[in-house]
């Protein structure tokens, strides 16, 4: 097992020092599917949202968490990001949320991307939470990762886990 670069020799949290580090493009897409009831799936097909325009506030929402990475997760460093998308699918009764984030740097913007994703499947769950709060947001995940000493990375397909 690799040792685990955000702790010291004395098993204390710190922030890793990348400065030697050179820059590369990086890359990461993530995503969060959230689950939704049949009553939430027919409201947005009839754009019937009592809190306004679903994708539109998600999308944004995940934008500025993606930006505000850092600032959530102690450990990440500040990133300037040249590139956030957030794109939003709805297939049948499930909302699929797509994050991408770019930068040139240090460090990857895994973190970024996860972040967004997830901010933006939560925003989805406050609008609509009047109409139903059965919700689930499930399958968080890094989908692909490029750049930096690792280089590139993509994720399996979903296992589906049913117990």
């Amino acid at each position: 097992m690799s040792k685990l670069t955000h702790l010291n020799d004395l098993g204390e949290a710190h922030m890793v020092d990348i400065s030697s580090k050179i820059d590369s493009s990086r890359r990461a897409t993530a995503e969060a599917q959230i689950e939704l009831t049949d009553a939430i799936t027919m409201a947005i097909k009839d754009d019937n949202l009592p809190k306004g325009d679903l994708f539109a506030t998600a999308r944004i929402a995940g934008i500025q968490a993606a930006k505000k990475c850092s600032d959530l997760i102690p450990l990440c460093h500040p990133l300037p990001l040249s590139k956030i998308a957030i794109d939003i699918q709805l297939n049948g009764t499930v909302l699929v949320i797509k994050a991408l984030c770019k930068t040139t740097g240090k460090t990857g913007v895994e973190m970024e991307a996860l972040t967004a994703a997830s901010v933006a499947a939560l925003t989805v769950y406050d609008m609509c939470k009047g109409i139903d709060k059965g919700m689930v947001i499930r399958h968080t995940r890094l989908l692909e990762k490029s750049g930096g000493k690792s280089g590139h990375w993509q994720a399996d397909e979903i296992r589906e886990t049913h117990q």
